[in-house]
């Protein structure tokens, strides 16, 4: 409309894709390529050995060629049959130390089971809670940030504020140590304790009883409709990667403070108030409230004695049981998605707005961003723009015609350098959301809640079939990557 002002809009996402046929990807071109090779040198030795390779390789390429839903056939196979031998084995069953106490019995389930919590002593005179995973010596802090509304600054601000973000986000590629980094935002209803505190704790004693029965009786109407919204950003750290490279965990607790302070200071610029460090106990206590939905973290941190406080060996379920499409922790059930697909259009700065709000279940969105060292960013752009050149000369050469998404792809992969080349950064975004209900009845209407969701953010999600447990603790601040886990458990 004329005179109406202009919004700012976002895009330019793509996935990597690499020198792949016919949509393939890079492996599965391989695997076709090798298999025609072969039939070819076959037959020009006999039809018959022709022949008796024929059967092989049609069965070979009959799972590797065709897709489901955009994911290759025989990937899907052999994830259904690793997912039934693990619970032959017993892989998807966890009971705590509470009924199967043994020397080496697991504190934490599945892929938490190699992590353990330490308290890191701050230059600034506090204490912080950091996460290290024994297996890969990896460090993860966790900063406690609140979020500025953009419905409720002008327009120009909140530009600003998404400019900013996306300078921070570039800077991590000149951190070597900084691995990745999770914007995680909990959501729920809320349980009325912590509006009932803020308002006595600001009530004049002197106040006259008709105001106090007001307030009280505000109080109370407001219990069970108030909602619980916490924000926090975790960063995970390699000390292998700092040079000099720390010779004791204390050294490389020191380097992740300093590391920390500088990473923080940077985000008030963003529209982030940091509200701190989250300390070991919060953390602790973080966990314990998602495997158990019958508590809150309020209530864990305010009726816990200081001399009984919760510890990592405590954080975990008592039981636990995955299933194929969900998770069931000390009697909730949890279902989990992942980022399938970008948005394909550009999109408004408020577009997660009405995934993040709070709604009728508790929610776990976790925003995963790996930044790409500025040293190899060029490399991988040049890499994807000569993955993108050489599919065209060979739709070229097969004399196909180029259709739209190919055309929008090579469009976007050009983008992508010219703006590396004028300094941007590159990194490998993910999202992940955890919907938890304490009745598995509900659980459909929350799959329901969350799925609608996500197509009013123009992102499709997928469920993480056959990978419930390892999709609930990406969304904890634990520092959990799906694409680390791959390279680093065997497979």
């Amino acid at each position: 409309m004329a005179g109406e002002e202009e919004r700012r809009v976002y895009g330019g996402w793509r996935r990597a894709r690499g020198m792949g046929l016919l949509g393939l990807g890079p492996g599965q071109t391989l695997v076709v390529v090798a298999t025609v090779t072969v039939l070819a040198a076959a037959g020009a030795v006999s039809s018959t050995l022709l022949l008796a390779a024929l059967v092989p390789a049609g069965l070979l390429l009959a799972v590797t060629v065709p897709r489901w839903d955009d994911v290759p056939l025989g990937a899907g196979l052999v994830r259904r049959a690793r997912w039934s031998w693990g619970v032959t084995r017993g892989y998807s069953t966890y009971r705590s130390g509470v009924w199967a106490a043994h020397p080496h019995a697991w504190e934490l389930p599945g892929v938490l089971a190699t992590t353990d919590l330490l308290a890191a002593p701050s230059a600034r005179g506090s204490t912080f809670g950091v996460v290290r995973d024994r297996r890969s010596g990896r460090l993860t802090a966790t900063l406690r940030v609140a979020a500025s509304s953009t419905w409720l600054a002008e327009p120009e601000q909140a530009e600003a504020w998404v400019a900013n973000w996306g300078s921070w986000l570039s800077s991590l590629g000149y951190q070597p140590a900084v691995r990745w980094i999770a914007v995680t935002v909990r959501t729920g209803p809320g349980s009325g304790r912590r509006l009932a505190a803020y308002v006595t704790g600001r009530t004049a004693p002197g106040a006259p009883p008709s105001a106090r029965r007001l307030l009280q009786h505000l109080v109370d109407d407001a219990a069970g409709n108030d909602a619980e919204v916490e924000t926090h950003v975790s960063v995970t750290i390699d000390p292998a990667r700092v040079r000099p490279r720390p010779q004791t965990t204390a050294d490389a607790l020191a380097d992740t403070d300093r590391l920390l302070a500088g990473l923080e200071d940077s985000l008030a610029a963003c529209g982030l108030t940091v509200l701190g460090r989250a300390d070991a106990p919060r953390l602790a206590a973080t966990v314990r409230a998602a495997y158990d939905p019958s508590t809150t973290l309020d209530t864990i941190l305010t009726d816990t004695p200081q001399d009984q406080e919760i510890d990592w060996g405590t954080a975990g379920p008592v039981a636990a049981e995955e299933e194929y499409g969900c998770y069931r922790h000390d009697g909730g059930w949890s279902v989990s998605w992942a980022w399938h697909e970008a948005p394909r259009t550009e999109v408004h700065a408020e577009v997660l707005a009405r995934l993040l709000a709070p709604g009728p279940y508790p929610l776990r969105v976790s925003l995963l961003y790996r930044p790409v060292p500025a040293g190899d960013a060029a490399r991988l752009v040049e890499q994807e723009v000569n993955a993108a050149v050489f599919r065209d000369a060979m739709r070229q050469v097969s004399r196909r015609d180029e259709n739209a998404r190919e055309r929008a792809d090579r469009s976007r992969a050009l983008r992508t350098a010219r703006e590396e080349a004028a300094g941007a950064g590159v990194g490998m975004m993910s999202l992940f959301v955890t919907v938890t209900v304490t009745d598995r009845d509900h659980l459909p209407a929350a799959v329901a809640d969350v799925e609608t969701r996500a197509e009013s953010a123009r992102i499709r999600l997928r469920r993480m079939w056959a990978s419930q447990a390892a999709g609930f603790t990406v969304t904890l601040p634990c520092g959990i990557c799906p694409t680390q886990l791959a390279q680093v458990w065997p497979r």
